[in-house]
């Protein structure tokens, strides 16, 4: 059996990577409510499954730095003091590698919570529960956040087989220069010839579009085939985009949000 260890992974919250300010998390969970259908004739309980949810709770350096441009490169204090009332995405990659590991959620930070403790040490508890959808594991399409300064081809994962139940995708975008670009998902049966994934693009980048979050989903009974890959594509041009995907084929049927 293959094994891992914590090292080395990254963390990403409304597009900015906190991967650096961030120290620990106490929880990644995507718990799942269940309705009890007991029955008269039944000896023991007996129950379906219910709504959807997910949370994430994590220790953050407090880092005030604030960098000429801001973007993707401020420190956690900016980012995560601000409380915003809107939905915030968080990505959470068990490493910075094409296939690797990633757990995506959409949701609202509900506190920020600075801590000093008798050595000096000023860190941050900060507290993000999922809205309007659960919580999911995936796979990244990317190495981390991934630079295109043109149209490219990105890598594909191999799923090792085709799945009719559907797919949701993930993007946080760090920083983007140019007219404009679309991110989108490609799918192929053998990993030579690819076609756009129906439904698998992204709302496009304008000039001033990062930093900033997006989920996309399919309907839960659509094919996505083997390999998957993401590209970008433009039709005024760019210079740099900066950005992260990661990937949900669902390998049962009847996943709802």
């Amino acid at each position: 059996m293959s094994k891992t260890s914590g090292l080395g992974q990254n963390f990403y919250v409304g597009g900015y990577n906190l991967s650096g300010d961030t120290g620990s998390f106490s929880n990644i969970g995507a718990p799942q409510k269940t309705i009890d259908v007991t029955g008269i004739d039944k000896s023991a309980n007996e129950r379906i499954g219910g709504e959807r949810d997910g949370s994430i709770d994590f220790m953050a350096f407090f880092n005030p730095e604030t960098i000429a441009g801001g973007g993707s490169r401020d420190g956690a204090h900016k980012v995560l003091s601000a409380l915003p009332t809107a939905d915030v995405g968080a990505m959470f990659l068990q490493a910075p590698a094409v296939g690797a590991q990633s757990f995506c959620m959409i949701g609202k930070q509900i506190n920020y919570d600075p801590t000093r403790d008798n050595s000096g040490s000023l860190t941050v508890k900060v507290s993000a529960q999922a809205n309007g959808f659960g919580a999911e594991w995936g796979n990244m399409l990317t190495a981390g956040i991934r630079a295109d300064t043109a149209a490219t081809l990105g890598a594909a994962i191999d799923n090792l087989a085709a799945t009719a139940f559907g797919w949701q995708a993930y993007l946080q975008v760090a920083a983007f220069t140019g007219t404009d670009a679309t991110i989108k998902l490609q799918d192929s049966a053998d990993n030579v010839t690819f076609t756009d994934l129906a439904g698998g693009a992204f709302t496009a980048l304008p000039g001033a579009g990062a930093p900033l979050t997006q989920r996309i989903q399919s309907v839960n009974t659509a094919t996505i085939r083997r390999y998957v890959r993401v590209v970008t594509t433009t039709v005024g041009g760019f210079t740099s985009a900066k950005f992260a995907v990661a990937v949900i084929a669902n390998p049962i049927a009847g996943v709802t949000f």
